[in-house]
């Protein structure tokens, strides 16, 4: 078996596929990803995984502690990458293909649905959302996690909550659902926040370490990895009521409830054998790389429920206290 590791490819290369061409080069190109997408779809991605002999799968580079890199750039880890490799293994039993290839694919908040849908990637188990706009694309397999969105900031810094962005500065990720929501809710209350958008978590930490940014706002477990590969965690804080609940799931090209039933299947088996709670425990409640500081995020009541009764939908079943 080989592993074998791709750089992303860059928005750029998206938005001038998506352009009516003007000249002939231009429109091969639009033309050569269209009939990637139609390919796709038509053979169905476990035909595609067959014929070609690898399995290509997207990761991130900076989303502790679900998908990410450490000391080796080529090997991603984390707690929904190991639940990809799940999925992996159940494709290789599936096409009955052990020594089945594995490629890895480096895929940012922007870029993943387009790889998703155009073929580059055949499925990718991350820190993605699944809402009903994304649905209009992509698909998602059941849930594997939930989080609410938050802020991280100084323990000293006097904000304690979302109204007290009046006049700061913050930081979110660029092309998450969290960007969204606060450029929405800065227009609505007229809060005159400065938001700046990173490439990613890392860039945005950054932002806020610097002093770039008064906070950083997304998913409070993605801010409880950022706060534990902080210089000095104690420095900073997680604050401000959820201002929503979300549903992090596989996604996968559309219209493909054979390749689906795998992902889901695969991640049903972690769940029923009580599996989902050592890998659970092993990167939420144990010291982590790459400065092996632990977590301590305990599992919600939502993810408890999701687990004992998994969904591919939008939103918690229950709405436990985080």
């Amino acid at each position: 078996m080989t592993y074998a590791i791709t750089k992303p490819v860059t928005l750029a290369v998206f938005i001038a596929l998506g352009l009516a061409g003007c000249n002939n080069s231009s429109q091969t190109a639009t033309d050569d990803a269209a009939t990637t997408d139609a390919a796709a779809n038509t053979n169905g991605t476990l035909q595609k995984i067959k014929d070609s002999g690898t399995i290509v799968v997207g990761y991130r580079d900076s989303s502790i502690p679900f998908s990410y890199v450490a000391a080796d750039p080529n090997q991603p880890m984390g707690y929904a990458h190991d639940l990809e490799m799940k999925v992996v293994e159940a494709v290789k039993d599936k096409l009955n293909m052990p020594d089945l290839d594995v490629r890895y694919n480096l895929i940012t908040s922007q870029t993943r649905i387009p790889l998703v849908q155009n073929g580059t990637v055949d499925f990718e188990c991350g820190s993605t959302t699944n809402n009903e706009e994304r649905q209009k694309q992509v698909d998602f397999s059941n849930g594997f996690f939930e989080i609410g969105t938050r802020l991280l900031t100084k323990t000293d810094s006097g904000i304690k909550d979302f109204a007290d962005l009046k006049g700061k500065a913050l930081v979110t990720t660029a092309g998450t659902t969290s960007e969204r929501y606060i450029r929405q809710y800065n227009d609505e209350k007229q809060m005159g926040t400065s938001i700046i958008s990173a490439k990613d978590h890392g860039e945005g930490f950054l932002m806020l370490e610097s002093g770039r940014a008064d906070a950083f706002m997304m998913d409070d477990v993605l801010l409880a990895g950022e706060k534990a590969k902080a210089k000095n965690p104690d420095e900073w804080v997680i604050v401000g009521e959820p201002q929503s609940f979300e549903i992090y799931g596989c996604m996968m090209r559309k219209d493909d409830p054979e390749f689906k039933a795998v992902v889901d299947e695969a991640l049903a088996n972690v769940f029923s054998s009580g599996e989902i709670n050592s890998i659970y425990d092993k990167w939420f409640l144990s010291p982590i790389p790459p400065k092996n500081v632990n977590l301590n995020f305990e599992m919600s009541d939502n993810l408890k429920a999701l687990i004992a009764n998994p969904h591919d939908g939008t939103q918690p079943k229950v709405a436990a206290a985080q």
